[in-house]
């Protein structure tokens, strides 16, 4: 009457799907704790609510934030809806969206010309050398030294130390790895940072953003997300195979501003949503550039980021692909439209619920930005459907509200557009030339190693070439 294996089957499954929302919790764990147990009380939030919500452009009171978002939704469906007419580029053929194709801008003669001079006087440069020279300028090297602080301990000369250090992880290679090439004139031990990369890089950007030409390409309040995959070794934690990509390998995270410089960069799995870790790289970005509008591809999305993202006050904005089959949501079952009431169907906000769970959503974006809960963890959680996690449906109920305005401004705004494929093209760009870049440190059948023959300050390299052995990660931090 019942096969024992099949129900086992099923309670396990049950089992996973609930751990993967939420709905069930392992007392002692880190990714699957108590959320509830770890997020901050009403209490010690109260008095963070009212500068927090300012910081966020939006009312404190649950009754005053379903006003603003309703009326938001309701003033920029109705415009879309009166400009529907004379919108040329959009089409409703049988209830579904059409836009047609925008031809885009050919490049100027003139800035043909520039690039071509710029190639002819930029002279060659060795990475190791372009290293140093910045770490002299900028002085990113004062987060990395010994565990005492003393500099005078390290053999040889400082500076050289650093940047080979500097070398060895933004390239991804590894203490390790880079210690055996460099033949027993510098240890793993010595080249270890404890995860201080990313203060040096901070530095970096704080330095590029007082360049002239950096403020040419953009201010740095917009940042482009996308992910990148990266050939890896399989004896690797972070690295699987995934269908998507056709190899083995781990997912390249990057967060790159409009002014054409990474802000954070971050390595994930492949099989991972890149939705879930864009609010942890924005949170961890320790520079002085600090966007408030994302642009990301379809992975960099879902119903439940668009609605934290809105809460901590960031503005997301991504390409989505085969938008048109996405639910539009009307602000209430009575409200119609002249032009445009095909789009929306039978979908109508439940305002009610968002403001029934205000508090609960309040406290999780306060508990987020305090750093008590990892959005990373948040997301996993609110990225799985629940029909009995009341936060996951609050922010689902947001993030409708927010992706339904998000996808009436792309439908009616030319310019909005053109600008998400642009910096969403500027990240594709930074791929291509991390890709240019790792080539050339780790070289190959087509391409010189840079450590092949070449001599740091007080530190000689390996004249043994990289390229014969396995690629190793991506390099992100150079």
């Amino acid at each position: 009457m019942l096969a024992r294996r099949h129900l086992e089957v099923c309670v396990f499954s049950h089992l996973a799907a609930e751990l993967r929302s939420g709905d069930v919790a392992v007392a002692g764990s880190d990714s699957y704790a108590d959320l509830g147990a770890q997020l901050m009380s009403w209490e010690e939030c109260a008095p963070l609510a009212a500068q927090f919500c300012e910081q966020a452009g939006i009312p404190t009171e649950a009754g005053e934030l379903v006003a603003f978002y309703r009326r938001e939704l309701d003033t920029t469906a109705a415009r879309v809806d009166g400009g529907y007419p004379a919108n040329t580029d959009l089409v409703l053929e049988e209830g579904r969206p059409v836009l047609k194709r925008r031809r885009g801008a050919d490049r100027r003669p003139s800035a043909l010309g520039l690039e071509q001079a710029i190639h002819q006087r930029l002279p060659e440069r060795s990475l190791l050398d372009i290293l140093t020279r910045a770490a002299y300028l900028t002085g990113w090297y004062s987060h990395l030294g010994p565990a005492s602080g003393s500099d005078p301990k390290i053999r040889g000369d400082a500076l050289g130390r650093y940047v080979l250090t500097a070398y060895a992880y933004g390239a991804n290679l590894g203490a390790a790895e880079v210690a055996r090439h460099m033949r027993g004139q510098v240890s793993a031990h010595e080249l270890y940072t404890a995860g201080k990369v990313h203060k040096c890089s901070a530095d970096v950007i704080n330095a590029f953003t007082m360049l002239d030409v950096a403020g040419v390409w953009g201010d740095g309040q917009i940042v482009a997300v996308d992910g990148s995959q990266v050939d890896t070794w399989e004896n690797n934690l972070l690295a699987e195979s995934h269908i998507r990509y056709g190899g083995y390998g781990g997912l390249a995270m990057r967060f790159v501003s409009d002014s054409y410089i990474a802000l954070f960069s971050h390595f994930v799995p492949c099989g991972a949503w890149e939705a879930v870790y864009i609010i942890d790289g924005l949170l961890r970005n320790d520079s002085d550039v600090q966007p408030d509008t994302i642009h990301a591809d379809t992975q960099g999305q879902s119903l439940p980021v668009f609605g934290l993202a809105a809460l901590l006050g960031f503005e997301l904005l991504p390409r989505i692909r085969n938008w048109h089959d996405l639910n539009f949501y009307r602000p209430s079952p009575a409200t119609l439209y002249q032009h445009i009431d095909s789009l929306f169907g039978d979908n109508a906000i439940d305002w009610e619920l968002i403001e029934r769970h205000w508090i609960d959503l309040l406290r999780t974006s306060i508990s987020i930005r305090e750093g008590r809960v990892s959005s990373v963890t948040l997301l996993r959680w609110l990225g799985n459907h629940s029909h009995k996690n009341r936060l996951y449906r609050a922010f689902r109920e947001l993030g409708r509200v927010i992706r339904t305005i998000t996808l009436l401004r792309f439908l009616s705004e030319p310019g909005l557009r053109e600008k998400i494929t642009a910096i969403t093209n500027k990240a594709e760009a930074f791929h291509g030339y991390a890709e240019w870049l790792r080539q050339r440190v780790l070289g190959d059948e087509r391409s010189p190693s840079v450590l092949a023959g070449h001599r740091l300050p007080s530190v000689k390299a390996s004249k043994t070439p990289i390229g014969g052995h396995p690629r190793p990660l991506g390099l992100d931090l150079l």
